[in-house]
């Protein structure tokens, strides 16, 4: 594998600051984020300096029961191309589920999501790889989650499920060593037995974030320091192998650049902590990591398992139904309210207009009707959706935060630019309206 050193994430809000910090080999930027066709110009200057450039996919749901999107991995491979990257990494999650396989409505989960780590989740994840790999012009790598809730029923630990697809594929691994921390706190994962049973040459890179703890909770926020737990199992992780690449992951709260470039040092320091001799890798026992018969491809049961399981877990974060047997109610329902917010976030982010329209109000509103009105689309629809509720359900009350509402929502509700007459608009936005199903009015 490719050396690529001590890396960053990439994030406009810290473009500048990321092209000045010394020592940085190479960049990770979230592949949905971009246009082929129009990088940002700091990114530009980045590969025209020899760094190294890696897309990070976030959407393609390679764990979920569906075969991966022929558009989204399209889309993937341009931008692999044309950021001249020598790899791509996506996810081991699942992020949308419902559809043709369940005969139930489409659900987005706006969340990596854990795969249960059974035989038809891996032969359905193996085969997904697979076609990703066919249709991407580089190497795949794959990471490993944070997860807030566990499977009931698992036939494998972490190490054993990813040693298995990574042979059976031979696609690569991004190992996120914040986020074994995190299963670690959540699941009672042992990282160190984790990292014993990789497939260790299978490294790409790894990943470094931080996070924070709450009511006896590990959430991977990617928004506060690295916590010494992290650099001790990147230490660990060290001790085994030597890994090609290391990258700081910062997606919030973006700190001043030496507090960045402090975090990034205490990284370096904990790959060359002392700690004694190299410990051996250890494989897995055959019995217990590999199949004596691997299916060459799963069976279409196989899929729809996994799909109904997927889609009774999905339905259960962001629609209110009951959790499937076997998992912990509580738990659900941290995840689930994590879920509301973190989407609450996002719509705040593409849509920033709503929060200053409604002010102190917006999240509260926001997360009422993310209760009763789960996610089918993209933040972008999601944003159109939540204002036409709102507006059809006789708010806000106040008449000029009303209008201004309602002017935003003609803004954006139909397919062609807004015209300059009133009259039009209003029939326009109206046509609309009666266009869309009952349900969703």
């Amino acid at each position: 594998m490719e050396r690529l050193g001590t890396g960053i994430g990439w994030r406009p809000e810290i473009a500048d600051a990321v092209e000045r910090m010394p020592g940085i080999e190479w960049v990770e930027v979230v592949a949905e984020n971009l246009c082929s066709g129009h990088l940002p110009a700091s990114l530009r200057r980045l590969r025209e300096r020899g760094v190294t450039v890696v897309p990070h996919g976030v959407s393609l749901g390679l764990g979920g029961a569906d075969r991966p999107d022929e558009g989204r991995l399209t889309a993937l491979a341009e931008r692999a191309e044309a950021l001249g990257s020598p790899l791509v990494t996506e996810h081991i999650a699942f992020v949308r589920a419902g559809g043709p396989l369940t005969a139930s409505p489409r659900l987005e989960a706006g969340h990596l999501l854990p795969v249960p780590r059974t035989r038809d989740a891996l032969d359905v994840l193996c085969e997904n790889v697979r076609i990703a790999q066919e249709a991407l012009p580089v190497p795949l790598a794959v990471e490993n989650i944070a997860a807030l809730i566990s499977w009931p029923g698992e036939e494998m630990t972490e190490g054993q499920f990813l040693y298995e697809l990574a042979d059976r594929t031979g696609v690569k691994l991004l190992i996120d060593v914040a986020n074994l921390h995190t299963n670690h706190v959540n699941r009672g994962e042992d990282p160190a037995e984790a990292l014993a049973e990789l497939p260790l040459e299978a490294i790409a890179y790894v990943h470094v974030a931080g996070g924070f703890e709450r009511d006896g909770v590990w959430h991977d926020s990617h928004a506060h320091p690295v916590p010494g737990p992290v650099l001790d199992i990147l230490t660990d992780l060290a001790s085994r192998v030597s890994p090609p690449g290391v990258l700081l992951e910062r997606d919030e709260n973006f700190p001043e650049a030496a507090e960045l470039e402090r975090e990034l040092q205490a990284i370096r320091g904990a790959l060359e902590k002392e700690r004694g001799p190299a410990a051996p890798a250890c494989e897995p026992a055959p019995a217990r990591a590999r199949s004596a018969a691997a299916p060459a491809a799963p069976t279409a049961p196989a899929r729809q398992r996994l799909a109904l399981a997927q889609a009774a877990l999905l339905s259960a974060l962001v629609a209110g139904t009951p959790a499937p047997e076997g998992f912990d109610r509580v738990r659900l329902g941290v995840q689930a309210r994590a879920l509301a917010g973190k989407r609450a976030d996002a719509v705040a982010k593409v849509a920033p207009e709503l929060p200053e329209i409604l002010g102190g109000g917006y999240r509260t509103a926001f997360l009422a009707y993310a209760q009763r009105h789960p996610m089918t689309s993209g933040y972008r629809r999601d944003a159109l959706d939540f204002v036409e509720r709102l507006l059809l359900g006789g708010r806000p009350t106040e008449g000029r935060t009303r209008r201004e509402l309602r002017e935003w929502w003609l803004e954006r509700s139909g397919p062609a630019p807004r015209s300059a007459r009133p009259g039009v608009r209003l029939a326009r936005a109206t046509r609309e309206v009666l266009r869309r199903p009952l349900s969703r009015r």
